[in-house]
C-alpha cells in the first residue's frame, strides 16, 4: 500500500456557516435498580486534558488540589474533549474457580470524572482479546447503575493495513469497540478469559489444561465528547448580541462578525473548498442538474451520477483538529465502499450523533493510537450523512475501516449495532444516496462488481485478488459479524436504489 501520497494545508481564518447541534439531557444508559454511590479512589486515572501531546500518547496526569480531575477547559475554536485510561487489574478470586484458569481482570465500582464512551485497549496491536467484556455504568449525579453491558471485542478488522505508512512512527493499541453508554460518571468493568474447554473445536480437551491468557498492559478508556459546537450567531448579528431590528429604512445591515478559525480546522476545511465556503458546517445538497454540472465530464460522457446529498462537515460535529495527524493520506481512486456498523449501541438519539462520533474519533486516535478517525463517512439513525477522515468529501482519501482493503475503497460507518437491530430505513436511504454520489465521481456502478487486491485479512492473504460488490460489507474483505447481519442484508437494497439515483 505504498501508492499513499501525504499533503497538508494551511489557511487562517474564513467565516463559517451556522448549523446548531445541541445534545440533549437525557443522554443516561438504560438503568437497572439504584445502589449507593461507591467512594472515590485514591488513585486518579490518567487523562489526557490538554492537546498538547502527539496522536496515539497521552498526556501527564492532572489532579485538582481536592483529588478530582477537572475536566478539560473548551476552546473558543474546537470543543474540548478527555480521555481517563485505567489500567485493569485481577479481581477477587471466586471460592469456585478452577485451578490453573485464567483470572478475570477489571475494576470494582468506582467513581470517574463524567465520560459518554467506553472501550478497552491493550499494549500490542496483533494481539487478540480472547474472551469477554463487560461494563457498568452509573447515570451522572445519580446513584442509578445501568446493566451490564457487553462490548464487542473483535475490533481488529478496523484498522490501518500491515506494513502501511499509518503504522510507522505510531503506537497502535490492541483495542475493543467502543461503546456509548451516555453521560455518567461512574464505572465497572470485567474481563473474562475465554475458556479453551468450551471451544467447540476439535483437540478442545486437549487444550483445556492451556489457559487462554488476556492481552497485556489492558486499560479501559473512558472518553468525554467534550460540548457540542456553539450555534453561531445568525448573519447579520454581531456575535455578541441578538439581531436588533433597524430604526431607520436607509440604516445598513450590521455585518456578522468573521470567525478565525485555527490552522488546523482551515486546513480540514480547505480541502472541501471545490463544495463549500472555508469554514462551513454543512455542504449543502444538490440536484441532478446541479451535480452534474458541478462535475468536469469527458465530452460526450454519460453522466452516472447521483445527486450530492448534504454532509455535515468535520466543523459541524465538532471534530478536534489538533488530535489527528497533520498531512492528510490518500489513495488513486475510489472503486467500492465498505459498509459497516459502529458497534457502539443504540442507546443515542440523532441529536448526540456528533458526541458519538467526537468520542469514536478520539478514541481511535487517543487510545488506539490511529493518525485519524477511520471510517471515510458516518451515517446516523436518522440519515444523517457526516464527513469523517478528514481529507475532502470528494476526494480518494485513505481510511482505517477494513483491513486489506483500505487501498482505493471507502468505508461508512452507519452509528449503532445491527446484528439483531433492523437499521432505520432512513440510514439505509443515506447509504444509497452518499454511494451513489461518491462512487458516481469515480465512474463506480452500485450495482456492479470490482476486483481488488487484498493488503493481508484473516480472509485474504496479502496479494490475493478477490472479486467483490462494489459496495460491499464489512465481512466480505474479513472474518467478521461487521456490519451485523440485520445492516449486511439491507445492501442488496442499497445497491439497487443507489444505482437508480445514478440513472442505471
Amino acid at each position: 500500500m505504498r501508492a499513499l501520497l501525504v499533503t497538508s494545508v494551511g489557511v487562517t481564518c474564513a467565516a463559517a456557516l451556522t448549523l446548531p447541534l445541541a445534545a440533549p439531557a437525557s443522554s443516561a444508559p438504560v438503568l437497572s435498580s439504584a445502589s449507593a454511590r461507591p467512594p472515590s479512589l485514591t488513585t486518579e486515572p490518567r487523562t489526557d486534558t490538554t492537546d498538547t501531546t502527539a496522536p496515539g500518547t497521552t498526556s501527564s496526569d492532572t489532579t485538582a488540589p481536592d483529588g478530582a480531575e477537572p475536566r478539560a477547559a473548551k476552546s473558543a475554536a474546537e470543543p474540548a474533549g478527555s480521555t481517563q485510561s485505567l489500567p485493569l487489574a485481577p479481581l477477587a478470586v471466586p471460592s469456585n474457580r478452577v485451578a490453573g484458569a485464567p483470572a478475570v481482570q477489571g475494576l470494582p465500582q468506582r467513581d470517574a470524572r463524567p465520560f459518554s464512551l467506553v472501550g478497552v485497549v491493550w499494549d500490542d496491536a496483533e494481539a487478540e482479546l480472547h474472551g469477554t467484556v463487560q461494563v457498568r455504568t452509573r447515570a451522572t449525579g445519580t446513584t442509578r447503575w445501568s446493566d451490564w453491558q457487553d462490548v464487542e471485542t473483535h475490533n481488529a478488522d478496523h484498522a490501518a493495513d500491515l506494513g502501511s505508512a499509518e503504522r510507522e512512527g505510531r503506537t497502535v493499541r490492541g483495542a475493543t469497540a467502543p461503546l456509548w453508554v451516555g453521560d455518567s460518571d461512574g464505572v465497572e468493568v470485567r474481563v473474562r478469559p475465554e475458556s479453551p474447554a468450551a471451544a467447540d473445536s476439535p483437540g478442545s480437551q486437549d487444550r483445556a489444561a492451556t489457559p487462554v491468557p488476556l492481552p497485556e498492559g489492558m486499560r479501559l478508556e473512558l472518553v468525554d465528547p467534550g460540548e457540542d459546537p456553539a450555534p453561531e450567531p445568525a448573519r447579520g448579528a454581531p456575535a455578541n448580541r441578538a439581531a436588533v431590528p433597524a430604526v431607520f429604512a436607509d440604516t445598513p445591515p450590521t455585518a456578522a462578525l468573521p470567525e478565525v478559525l485555527t490552522a488546523e480546522i482551515a486546513a480540514a476545511s480547505a480541502v472541501n473548498a471545490e463544495v463549500a465556503e472555508l469554514g462551513a458546517t454543512v455542504i449543502p445538497a444538490l440536484t441532478q442538474a446541479e451535480t452534474v454540472e458541478s462535475v468536469n465530464l469527458a465530452p460526450g460522457a454519460k453522466p452516472y451520477i447521483g445527486p450530492r446529498p448534504k454532509i455535515v462537515t468535520r466543523k459541524g460535529w465538532g471534530a478536534d483538529e489538533k488530535l489527528r495527524e497533520r498531512n492528510f493520506g490518500y489513495t488513486k481512486s475510489v472503486k467500492a465502499a465498505f459498509v459497516h456498523h459502529s458497534a457502539t449501541g443504540n442507546n443515542y438519539t440523532c441529536k448526540q450523533a456528533p458526541s458519538v462520533l467526537r468520542s469514536i474519533y478520539r478514541y481511535h486516535v487517543k487510545s488506539s493510537g490511529w493518525r485519524d478517525f477511520g471510517y471515510n463517512f458516518a451515517v446516523d439513525k436518522c440519515g444523517n450523512i457526516y464527513e469523517g477522515r478528514a481529507g475532502g468529501v470528494t476526494k480518494a482519501v485513505l481510511g482505517a475501516h477494513t483491513l486489506g482493503f483500505n487501498t482505493n475503497t471507502m468505508g461508512i460507518a452507519v452509528l449503532g449495532s445491527y446484528g439483531s437491530t433492523n437499521p432505520p430505513a432512513a440510514a439505509v436511504t443515506a447509504v444509497s444516496k452518499l454511494t451513489a454520489w461518491k462512487l458516481g465521481l469515480f465512474g463506480a456502478n452500485p450495482k456492479g462488481k470490482v476486483t481488488l487486491v487484498s493488503g493481508g485479512s484473516n480472509k485474504y492473504r496479502k496479494g490475493v485478488k478477490v472479486k467483490m460488490n462494489v459496495i460491499s460489507g464489512h465481512r466480505d474483505g474479513f472474518a467478521t459479524e461487521c456490519p451485523g447481519a440485520r445492516l449486511y442484508k439491507k445492501l442488496g437494497t442499497a445497491r439497487t436504489s443507489s444505482a437508480k439515483l445514478q440513472g442505471r
